[in-house]
């Protein structure tokens, strides 16, 4: 289990339980100083941690404050921001795929749209990186159709233009 503690108005961690206890042991961490792990609510005091005063046995900690704990000036570290979890909706580039595959190039839109579909139904399962893996692929395939249209587009107008001037009798 990863911890944070504070010391000195600054933040510090996360470091493994076992660091910690070294810290509190050899007194670079004090039984005041404000200590916070995931699944915790607030930072508190490591004196009021039970899996900590093992650690605290050698130190004093009539600093400690003998009841109620002090607010606390930290917020716990963000979790990244992962799209799909906490109900995040995940971008399924269904609409996207559709035009790309009617106005630019289908072979390349089908799989667009097969991944697109897929999207919401893995989300609602719970598989988020895997309506991750397939909105980035249906975006990515997008983009080959959208590509692939572009360039048939400026092969074909090349090819007017160039066949244009060819049968153009200068005499």
């Amino acid at each position: 289990m990863q911890w944070y503690y504070s010391k000195a108005g600054a933040q510090h961690g996360p470091i493994p339980e076992a660091e910690l206890r070294a810290k509190l042991a050899a007194g670079e961490v004090a039984a005041t100083d404000l200590v916070w792990k995931d699944g915790m609510t607030d930072w508190i005091p490591s004196s009021q941690v039970e899996a900590l005063k093992p650690s605290l046995s050698t130190l004093e900690s009539a600093g400690a404050p003998a009841s109620g704990r002090p607010p606390s000036p930290y917020a716990p570290p963000a979790a990244p921001a992962i799209p799909g979890a906490m109900g995040q909706r995940i971008p399924n580039y269904l609409w996207q795929s559709i035009v790309v595959t009617v106005l630019c190039c289908m072979p390349f839109g089908i799989p667009a749209i097969v991944f697109a579909a897929k999207v919401d139904g893995l989300q609602a399962r719970g598989d988020i990186q895997g309506a991750i893996a397939a909105s980035n692929s249906a975006k990515t395939w997008c983009w080959v159709s959208f590509g692939c249209g572009l360039a048939f587009i400026a092969i074909y107008v090349v090819a007017i233009f160039a066949g244009g001037f060819s049968s153009t009798n200068f005499n």
